[in-house]
């Protein structure tokens, strides 16, 4: 079975890690909060590592297509939305990015489904880039500030590289990114969007039919 193959394991088993990382980031034990670092950065390596399978052993499908992306989404959602709460970044900007980043998963879903499928940009892995290295770096220096040696040594650069204005400059530009690429997919794919959101008015329409009838 394509969706229980090696690559997929690894995607599912990424999505499954999600809740442990969240679980140890809001822990009350510093202990736990270090380990919600070392879970996320396991996450990334199963992201890589299910890729290299797949480009290795040939493992592609339309079950992979889908769901390695729907991963990631979930992932970067979830620590951001997380952040969000924690008081690291602004909520609207979280929300922009994840409402931006599922949109585009749900029309690439489905061109996929149609046989059309449409290649990522080097804009738009650029985006995820960013994306994930916005996360490590507020994950790293959530987790350092409740490390004493850290605190001791480097507690002012620590709270310099935390500061709101910086933290809001740096997530201003992620979302404005994440907008831009997520316009130009749009832009760029029109057709596909416009034949999707057809296609769901006649499916619509012929429920409606069913219900009268």
């Amino acid at each position: 079975m394509k969706f229980f193959s090696p690559p997929n394991q690894m995607t599912l088993l990424r999505i499954l890690l999600t809740p442990v990382f969240l679980a140890f980031l809001f822990s009350s034990h510093i202990f736990l909060r270090q380990w919600s670092l070392a879970v996320f950065i396991f996450m990334a390596l199963t992201d890589w590592y299910d890729g290299w399978l797949a480009r290795r052993w040939g493992y592609v499908s339309r079950w992979g297509a889908f769901f390695d992306p729907l991963a990631d989404k979930v992932v970067t959602s979830a620590a951001l939305i997380a952040y969000d709460f924690l008081g690291l970044v602004p909520g609207w900007m979280v929300w922009i990015i994840v409402f931006r980043d599922f949109l585009i998963t749900i029309l690439r879903s489905y061109t996929e489904y149609k046989g059309k499928p449409v290649g990522t940009t080097k804009l738009a892995k650029a985006k995820t880039f960013v994306q994930f290295a916005v996360i490590y770096y507020l994950l790293i220096l959530y987790v350092a500030r409740d490390m004493p040696f850290f605190t001791a040594q480097y507690g002012s650069i620590i709270d310099f590289l935390l500061n709101h204005s910086l933290v809001y400059g740096i997530m201003f530009l992620t979302t404005a990114l994440t907008v831009w690429t997520g316009t130009a997919y749009c832009r760029d794919n029109w057709k596909i969007i416009r034949n999707f959101y057809e296609s769901q008015n006649k499916t619509s329409e012929s429920d409606a039919d069913r219900s009268s009838s």
